[in-house]
This record gives structure tokens, sequence and C-alpha cells, in this order.
């Protein structure tokens, strides 16, 4: 069959193998809504800048409307024939209208600058989509922060015992990585904040047209100032892939830890029956499939991001039909990210602490060792290396005895460099709150970090 669009320069007709490689229709139809917006803009444009008259602009608006209303319901057909949403669009429109006020709206453009200027508009509206998920989870990790202040639980390096600290602590942690990620994915909005359109094929148009105009109506804060950048670059989506991927390496070392600490051996958590599934042949399994899942969509997102920086590191300027690929990766990322954080949200909205189970693993692995040895260094001026063997060698004897440090009833039975008033260093709460550094897992410092989250979410507008 003759391809309709470049039949001028073509005499022979495309292959059928080929129509079906080269179209795109499948996985770009989702762009209808951004391509209409701006082909819709870009007409308003042709009409202020006198290019086309009033009645023609009318004649595609209400065209495109149209086709909107049809795709929205369901009624649009179609065809692989068309290659794209763009041209599948435009000639539907020329149906609608006719050939002669339809053609007039591709005046001082293309569909390089067209497929970038759509892609863009998605890349924005889903950065801010995936802002708002963000500042819900985190709004979440802020109840469970205020409930649990003084609920105590180990801390851990290399997956050892190390120091006691609270819940709350630990899962505000996740909040400020949350944070950044909002304020990553601000500042890869304000990178794309740049409409391409009316850059045409790649070296701009011959009629005088309004390019910051298009891109006003469009909600972009200008344009992009090189015609060959404009439409070739993709760095916005680069950057969202980044973003995704990022947000995704603290999901996936949250779900990871939420998984370990809802297991037997750990026992400090349990999920919802709503966020877990069962096992085909155990009837007593209760599998945390939420966590399992984003923890292996991670490697999704990765790839997505690996894919499209492969496809784009050494494209000569300016379009290649290579950056068709650009899509299905950005989309697929997208669509995991906004249904990966909504169920992670979800899911710890209804998560239950066992907090006794978690202050009983604390009294395991010597949490309470450094605060003994920070005791040494303020009380007897000892310096810190020493005070560190010294330490050491009380837990060594707590060992041999069977019994952690905190089972300790007189310290200075252990060493001579202890008082009595060292004594009162055997608890955990004590050991949160000896903590006086910006940051720290006291409570005061605790509070603090809740009110900088309050207050992030408060000022961050999206």
């Amino acid at each position: 069959m003759k391809n309709e669009m470049w039949s001028g320069r073509f005499e022979g007709v495309s292959s059928s193998l080929l129509e079906e490689f080269n179209a795109s229709l499948n996985v770009d139809k989702q762009l209808f809504k951004e391509d209409i917006k701006g082909s819709l803009s870009h007409a308003k444009m042709l009409y202020e800048c006198k290019i086309i008259n009033q009645n023609e602009f009318n004649a595609i608006e209400t065209g495109l409307k149209q086709i909107q209303n049809e795709i929205e319901k369901g009624d649009f057909k179609f065809d692989i024939k068309d290659e794209d949403i763009h041209m599948a669009i435009e000639k539907r429109l020329s149906v609608l209208i006719g050939s002669e006020i339809g053609g007039k709206l591709h005046t001082a453009r293309s569909r390089n600058d067209q497929v970038a200027t759509d892609f863009k508009l998605f890349v924005k509206k889903s950065n801010l989509e995936i802002q708002l998920l963000l500042k819900e989870l985190i709004n979440t990790i802020l109840n469970l922060a205020k409930t649990h202040k003084h609920t105590i639980m180990p801390s851990f390096t290399h997956l050892q015992h190390a120091q006691a600290v609270s819940f709350s602590f630990y899962i505000l942690a996740y909040g400020f990585m949350f944070l950044r990620d909002i304020k990553r994915l601000k500042s890869s909005y304000k990178l794309a904040d740049f409409s391409p359109l009316g850059s045409c094929a790649l070296a701009g148009t011959s009629y005088e047209t309004d390019r910051n105009l298009s891109a006003s109506l469009l909600g972009f804060k200008g344009i992009m100032p090189n015609a060959m950048d404009g439409v070739s670059d993709r760095d916005f989506a680069l950057d969202l892939l980044y973003d995704i991927a990022i947000i995704f390496t603290h999901t996936s070392r949250l779900c990871e830890e939420l998984i370990l600490f809802s297991s037997s051996e750990f026992d400090f958590i349990s999920i919802s029956d709503s966020f877990s599934t069962g096992s085909s042949i155990m009837p007593q399994k209760k599998n945390p499939d939420v966590c399992e899942l984003i923890r292996g969509k991670t490697g999704r997102v990765y790839g997505n991001l690996v894919s499209l920086l492969t496809i784009m590191k050494a494209l000569p300027l300016a379009y290649n039909k290579d950056m068709q690929e650009d899509k299905e990766g950005v989309f697929d990322s997208v669509k995991t990210a906004l249904d990966s954080l909504q169920i992670l949200n979800a899911m710890l909205q209804e998560i239950n602490i066992k907090k006794e189970n978690m202050l009983k693993a604390c009294q395991k692995g010597h949490l309470l060792a450094t605060d003994l040895a920070d005791y040494l260094v303020r009380k007897k001026n000892i310096p810190f290396r020493q005070a560190h063997f010294i330490v050491g060698k009380v837990v060594a004897k707590a060992e041999k005895e069977g019994i952690d440090i905190c089972e300790i009833k007189n310290l200075k039975q252990y060493d001579e460099n202890f008082d009595e008033d060292a004594n009162a260093l055997l608890s955990f709460e004590n050991s949160l709150n000896l903590k006086v550094s910006e940051g720290s897992s006291s409570v005061k410092s605790v509070e603090t970090q809740i009110k900088i989250l309050e207050n992030f979410l408060q000022e961050t507008k999206i």
C-alpha cells in the first residue's frame, strides 16, 4: 500500500512488513491528549500570526475537540497504516473538516517538534503525579513517626545489631530520602519546562511565527532556543527515568527491610492481610508479595533508563528514527512508579509494629556498648580508642557469661573505670536521649526531624 504522507516522493508501495515495523501507534496513542493540546495551541498561534484565518482556526479547533471526544469514548478507529498518533489525528481531522483546511494545521511545524512537544507534556504531567504520590507517602511516614517516637528497635550495620534507635527515627530516614526524590523531580521539571514546538524538522521555519505564544498556551516557561537541540533533546525523558530509578532504589531498600522485619526470624512487623498473599501448597504462609514486587520492579525501571541512555549515546543530530524507541520505557516506568507508590503507601498505612518484639531484640548484640565507651571519654577523659578497648573487654566477659551488656547489674564489677552512675546507661530509652547532635536518634531530635518534613510538605507546591 502506498503511504499517503510521503506519496509525492515515493512511487513504489510500502511493504506491509515495513508498515508494521515502522509504526509506533500502538505505543504512542496514549499521547492523544498531549497531541491534541499541542495542535490546538499551534493552531491558535498560526491564527494570531495571521497564517490561518478565523474560520480555519475555528474548524480546526472544532475538529480536534471532536477527535478527542471520539478517542475518549472509544469510537475512534485506529489504523496501523497511520503509523503514529500524530498522523492518525491529522488524517481524521482532514476527514472531518476537509483536507484543504486540515492540511494547514501542519504549517510551520514538523512531526519532529510535534513528537518532542507531546512527549515533554507527558513527562511534565507524570513528574507532577509522582511528586504528589511521594508527598502522600511522606505524610504516611510522618504519621508512623509521630506514633512511634518511643518504640525502641535495634539498628543495623552489616545487618548486625548496632545501636538502639526508635522506629520513628528509622522510618524518618526514608522520609528524607523521599524528600530528596521530590526535590530531584522539581529540578528535572524546571529543566524540562521549555517548548520545542516551532523548531520544525531541525532548522526552524520561514513563517513569522510566535513560539513563545504556543509555549505559553501549553504551560511552558519558555522555548528551546536552538531548533536542532529542540527536536533531538531527550534529556527530559532521561531525567525522569533517572529520578524514577532513584525513587525505586529507596523503595526497594525499604521493601527489603519490611520483608526481613516481617519474617519469623525478626518478627518486628506484620503486613496486613489486605496486602499479603498465601501459598498454593503451604496453608500457613503469609507472603509479603507487594514488597517483593516493588523490589523486583526496581530492575525493570533501571533497565528502562539504561535502554534510553543506550539509544541516545551516539545519535548524530538531529532526529533519528531510533528515537521512536524513547517512549515505551518511559510509559512503563511512569506506570510502574505510580502503581508502586500508591500501593506502598496504602500498605504502610495498615502495617502493624510489634513493639515488644523490637524491644526484646535490643537485648541481643550489646547495643549499649558505644554509650559505655562515650561515658569513659566524657567522665574519665580516656581516649576513645582506649575506651573502645575497655568496653570490648566488658562485652567479651558478658558473652562468656551468656548475657548481653544490658543485663549487667554492676558495671564496676566488670571494669573499675566505671562508677555507680554508669549503671544508668544500661537503658535503651536513655541511650536514645543521650544523643545530642543534630539529626540524632533522641526524641528531641526526632521531633525536630518531623517538623522539618512537615514544613517541607506545607511549603512544597505541586
